[in-house]
This record gives structure tokens, C-alpha cells and sequence, in this order.
């Protein structure tokens, strides 16, 4: 990808992406929240991540390759077997959740691969299988949410009360529907910022008020702000 140490691609999984990051980590280029959950391989171990509810920043590490699969919003606890509120800002190695003489095996074929992203997806893939697919309310919820559409509105389209879409949310995604509607515009102005549209224009494209509100929503859900983050991820 032009030289660029990041890489990413579709998964046969359906919405996740598989990723590698080859060479040193500049810890200067935060993860900010996305609404989605990793597996991820370091190098020496597997872990997961966690929702994120603020930006993360990895330590640099040199000369290791790094993957990971990260899923979409709300299909990973079903793969991982554990609600996503009890990782919520957390990296956990994988043997915490998985049995250690199974997750040491999938170390040393994770280590041996020459694609460590692709072990990860075959891991996730096998798990899919016996795990079935991930809370189809949730899965809407994500989708509408993700489109900009109001919580009570999803709520109601969901067919659940306020207080049942909340304690669903916190199992699927690690926290609630609000947090999350907040997460997903972010990653909309974003990913709009990015392909080159002016701050206060992504700001009205995503639903803010005006591109104040986009600096502080930036500032609240990341800790830094639109320009220091796009001036080091380049």
C-alpha cells in the first residue's frame, strides 16, 4: 500500500477487516473509538481488544509485524464468548477468555504464519461456525446507528424499550446506544475529513450542530483534536 506500513483488507468474515502493521509503532498515532472489537496478534502474543471508549495508544515496538481482525460493531462477543462491557477498554490476553492448551496452539501457528492475519481469520471463521451469528437487534441497532439515526428511533424499530436496547447495547457493543450514535458519527466526519472535506462541512454531513461541536466531540471521545490527529496519522 504504497509503502505505507499499514495494511488492510476485506475478511471473508462478513464486515470484518484483516490488518498488518509492519515495522516500528509510532506511538504518536492514537486508536481512537470505533465501535469495534480486535483480535489481534503482537508479534509474541494473542490478544483482544476491547471496545474503546477513549483513544488508546499502543507502545512502539520495533521490528515486529503486528495483525489483527478487527470486527464489526456488535458480532464479537458471539465469536469470543464474553459480553463486550467486561472488555471495555482493555487489552486481554486471549488464554484469560480461551483455554491456555488451545490459545498456546493458535499461538505457535499465528507465530509460524507468513500471514498472521490470515490465521486469525481462519480462527474466527472456525468460531463463527459454532457460534452462530452475533444478536440480530443489535446488528440493526448498529446498522441505523450507524447511519445517523436517532436512539429512540432505533429503539423503536428494534421493537425494545429504551432500557432493553441499552442492556443489549452494553453486551454487544460495551456500551450504550447514545455512546455509540457518538462513536459512529466521529468515525463519519472522519473517514469525510479524510477524503478531503472541510471541517465544517463533515460537521453538518454527520449531524453536528457546527464544526465546534465536531471539535468537542473529537476532544471528549478521543483527548485530542481533529488537527493533532490527522497531522500524525499523516
Amino acid at each position: 500500500m504504497g509503502g505505507t506500513p499499514y495494511a488492510e483488507r476485506a475478511s471473508r468474515l462478513d464486515g470484518a477487516v484483516l490488518w498488518t502493521w509492519s515495522g516500528p509503532r509510532d506511538p504518536a498515532r492514537p486508536v481512537l473509538p470505533d465501535g469495534c472489537m480486535d483480535l489481534l496478534w503482537t508479534g509474541r502474543v494473542l490478544l483482544v481488544a476491547g471496545p474503546d471508549t477513549r483513544a488508546f495508544h499502543p507502545a512502539g515496538a520495533e521490528g515486529a509485524t503486528r495483525a489483527g481482525i478487527r470486527f464489526a460493531p456488535g458480532t464479537a462477543p458471539a465469536l469470543l464468548g464474553v459480553p463486550a462491557h467486561e472488555l471495555r477498554d482493555r487489552r486481554v490476553p486471549l488464554d484469560a477468555l480461551w483455554p491456555g492448551a488451545r490459545v498456546r496452539r493458535l499461538t505457535e501457528r499465528t507465530g509460524d504464519a507468513a500471514d498472521p492475519s490470515a490465521v486469525l481469520e481462519d480462527i474466527a471463521l472456525g468460531r463463527a461456525v459454532d457460534a452462530g451469528p452475533p444478536d440480530p437487534l443489535t446488528a440493526l441497532a448498529a446498522l441505523r446507528l450507524g447511519q445517523g439515526r436517532p436512539v429512540a428511533a432505533v429503539a423503536r424499530e428494534a421493537g425494545l424499550g429504551a432500557r432493553q436496547l441499552h442492556r443489549r447495547s452494553l453486551a454487544a457493543f460495551g456500551y450504550g446506544p447514545k455512546t455509540l450514535a457518538r462513536i459512529l458519527r466521529l468515525q463519519r466526519a472522519l473517514a469525510l475529513v479524510r477524503a478531503g472535506t472541510a471541517y465544517a462541512e463533515a460537521a453538518y454531513a454527520v449531524g453536528c450542530t457546527d464544526q465546534a461541536h465536531l471539535a468537542r466531540e473529537m476532544k471528549d471521545l478521543t483527548g485530542t483534536t481533529l488537527g493533532g490527529y490527522l497531522a500524525a496519522t499523516g
